[in-house]
């Protein structure tokens, strides 16, 4: 069983809003006492939180569905029902939230930082709350709006100052084991690392954590091993410290050959990225890290390249991870490097999620000729009204009628060519709700009064 996933499809459910009540106040020697029916509860809302201690996404990997909790009905005496209960998912600092097409709805870094995946349904009016001088006593009430339910995909980005990159079996792990407590697996085969491993390296008064990048090969960044499932955790790094194994024994590899390859891969990555505001990965700065010095072959290999990468304007360090060769140079220069990123970056403002609502400009409705006397209405208030009305009752349907009346549903239907006993759909057209269309039952807000839970338009029709 795997215990890191960095990638998962979220199934979430935020809660349905509780029904309203529908209620008479009773009490002896008050033969009025009116309404009394209270509101349903809010459903409750599905919440991402940054959670420093959260490491992983391999909780939601193994329990992909989440679920809020319900809204309470309303109840008489005007009693409130109560809100459903929130789920509150912690994630890891540098969680990325997208949709399954790709789109990022939210990036969340920082300790606390919170986003409303899905949002609890509103819950119904009671009784109470819909009383007008016209309808005094109502005798019935708003049903609660169903809850979001989607699906979401969490992408991990490690957020780290270092990154080491280079081909497998270079070092990197034993490299972060040697400079920091960090404890990985390590083996002399390919592959030996399967998820990203995160150090914290003290160098006198600076602190900064150090990531390796697994399975970069030539070819990784179309998808060739497992260098593409991991290249986004270099995405936060603001150095590259490219970890190159001067000890090797396979043909036709070298310190210099390997170096270009993964600069080929990191540019191709670079284009993966291009139009997502990322600081692309050639304007970061670069270290060599000539590693396994402790080898005879490997020192004689280490002093032939190096003039290769100084030329190249490259600060080169000759270490060895197994013997600790090197390490104090190195984590210092590391250190300086990260300083100087820190100390050119704006002062931190805790992080701020921009919310994007839904454009609501233009009509508040549309109706859509589909064939021989059938059409369809869509639009936020009709769907919205539709979903509120019991349709059990009378009364309720009644209401509905003179709501869309007032929206100008009705008027819109006639423009449109409607005539008696149209089929009218609202709501998106897979789900939408049919009803027979009889222009006769509304009324322009009057209300035809009767027993409670009864429309007498509707009992007449």
């Amino acid at each position: 069983m795997a215990d890191f996933v960095d990638r998962v499809v979220l199934h979430i459910a935020a809660g349905n809003g509780g029904h309203g009540c529908a209620s008479v106040h009773r009490e002896k020697f008050k033969p009025l006492g009116g309404p009394d029916g209270a509101n349903g509860g809010k459903g409750g809302d599905v919440i991402l939180e940054v959670d420093s201690n959260t490491s992983s996404l391999l909780d939601y990997h193994r329990r992909p569905h989440r679920k809020a909790g319900n809204g309470k009905p309303g109840a008489g005496a005007l009693r409130n029902g109560a809100n459903g209960e929130d789920v509150l998912l912690k994630v890891p600092n540098g969680t990325v939230v997208k949709t399954k097409d790709g789109e990022v709805l939210a990036d969340l870094v920082g300790e606390g930082t919170r986003y409303i995946a899905a949002r609890g349904g509103q819950g119904g009016l009671g009784n109470a709350a819909l009383a007008s001088a016209k309808r005094k006593a109502p005798g019935f009430a708003l049903l609660g709006e169903p809850g979001d339910e989607l699906d979401v995909v969490l992408e991990l980005k490690t957020v780290a100052d270092i990154a080491l990159v280079g081909f497998p079996s270079a070092g990197k792990s034993s490299l972060i084991a040697a400079l920091s407590a960090a404890k990985p697996k390590i083996a002399d085969y390919p592959f030996t690392t399967l998820i990203p491993n995160l150090g914290v390296v003290s160098a006198g008064e600076n602190v900064f954590t150090v990531a390796d990048v697994p399975g970069l090969i030539e070819g990784a960044s179309q998808g060739k091993g497992l260098g593409l499932e991991f290249l986004r955790h270099i995405e936060r790094s603001s150095t590259l410290a490219h970890v190159l194994d001067c000890a090797t024994l396979e043909p036709n590899r070298d310190p210099i050959t390997d170096f270009e390859i993964i600069e080929r891969e990191l540019a191709a990555y670079d284009e993966l990225l291009a139009g997502e505001g990322v600081v692309p990965l050639r304007d970061r700065p670069r270290i060599v890290v000539l590693n396994k010095v402790d080898v005879p072959d490997g020192k004689d290999l280490a002093e032939l390249v190096r003039p290769e990468f100084e030329a190249r304007g490259l600060r080169v360090f000759e270490v060895s991870a197994a013997a600790h060769i090197g390490l104090k140079e190195l984590s210092f220069a590391m250190a300086e490097m990260v300083a100087a990123h820190r100390a050119a970056q704006p002062e931190q403002e805790p992080t701020r999620l921009v919310l994007r609502p839904t454009p609501v400009a233009g009509p508040e409705f549309e109706v859509k000729t589909l064939g021989d006397n059938q059409y369809l209405v869509t639009g936020t208030k009709p769907v919205r009204w539709v979903r509120q009305t019991d349709f059990q009752n009378e009364e309720a349907v009644g209401y509905l009628a003179d709501r869309l009346n007032r929206l100008g549903v009705e008027d819109a239907l006639r423009k449109a060519g409607a005539e008696e006993g149209a089929t009218v759909m609202i709501g998106a057209r897979d789900d939408a709700v049919v009803f027979d269309w009889h222009p006769d039952i509304s009324s322009s807000g009057e209300v035809h009064m009767g027993p409670r839970g009864t429309d007498q338009r509707l009992s007449d029709w």
